[in-house]
């Protein structure tokens, strides 16, 4: 049984007296395997938050379908399988970290006696232990996200639903999430996470689905995504940082990381294997040692390739 299925599912919207009509999702279909973390991407106005909601039973469907496990997406029995994270949680600001978890486990059925022994634990894995009795009003987005995700774990779900989980949190944080996200996985639960920040979707995603102007773009493991001009390339390098600038600094916008004294590692996006081949030359002509070098495909890159050829083809149209 798949975790999701989707089937040509549309959502269009209609201006107040039915006069312009708004397209949000078109005929989209994906199917989600039991056990995965899947990434959705796309830009602002995409159809993400359409297509949560639908899966969440929040919207009804123009046309076409979804079941979560088999079960009509938002019905009880859906709901029930899913723990689901909103990208700005609300919480009321008399709760403390351990009231809100005991009003979200009897809002899913669950007695006191049974979720202290989890609230007690979900605490532990995302950092607010020491935090149980403190006000949400007095904590920060991140830890507002932190304890959004031990919510949406609650109950156990076999399913989680996760609108920018990471956002608001600072490096350690997001390692934290990633760690719970990897975590749940081993426990055979299967993910489906909305994000924007795509250096976090390259290291967990079994899966990713790009969407844009309602159409799913692409869906699949980031190896299958091979678009011309995407290459991703880190060098580790040896010597004078001026004269590696003065060797790079043509090919656009690259990211410099001291390791030690006359020794750093480079990122940059070069176009195909021969861009590469001429960085070589000019950091061997400039008297720079190459300790190591490692190339593969820019997901950025690839996500405005995708984003930017969908707008041509539309203007296109127009």
């Amino acid at each position: 049984m798949l975790a999701i299925e989707v089937k040509e599912l549309s959502k269009a919207y209609r201006s107040p007296l039915g006069i312009r009509r708004h397209e949000a999702l078109k005929r989209v279909s994906l199917n989600v395997p039991n056990g995965q973390i899947i990434s959705l991407l796309g830009p602002n106005g995409a159809g993400k938050t359409t297509l949560i909601k639908l899966l969440l039973g929040l919207l009804r469907p123009s046309s076409g379908g979804a079941t979560i496990l088999g079960e009509r997406a938002g019905s009880m029995r859906s709901r029930c399988k899913v723990g689901y994270l909103p990208e700005n949680l609300i919480v009321e600001s008399h709760h403390t970290a351990d009231s809100a978890l005991i009003y979200w486990g009897r809002l899913n059925h669950i007695s006191r006696g049974q979720s202290r022994v989890r609230r007690e634990a979900l605490l532990k894995q995302v950092g607010l232990s020491k935090w149980a009795h403190v006000p949400v009003r007095q904590f920060s987005k991140g830890m507002r996200q932190r304890l959004g995700l031990a919510g949406a774990l609650l109950h156990d779900p076999e399913i989680l639903i996760l609108d920018e989980p990471t956002d608001g949190l600072d490096p350690k944080g997001r390692k934290e999430v990633r760690d719970l996200l990897f975590a749940a996985k081993e426990q055979g639960k299967t993910i489906f996470l909305n994000s924007h920040l795509l250096q976090e979707v390259e290291q967990i995603s079994d899966q990713i689905a790009i969407l844009d102007q309602g159409e799913l773009k692409f869906f699949g493991p980031q190896s299958a995504m091979q678009i011309e001009g995407t290459l991703r390339v880190e060098f580790e390098l040896r010597g004078s940082e001026t004269e590696a600038r003065a060797a790079l600094d043509l090919y656009g916008e690259i990211t410099w990381q001291p390791l030690a004294e006359a020794h750093f590692r480079v990122c940059l996006n070069l176009e195909d294997q021969a861009a590469v081949d001429q960085c070589i030359d000019g950091l061997r002509a400039g008297g720079i040692s190459i300790v190591g070098l490692k190339q593969g495909t820019s997901l950025e890159n690839i996500f405005l390739k995708i984003v930017r050829t969908s707008d041509s083809s539309t203007r296109k149209e127009d």
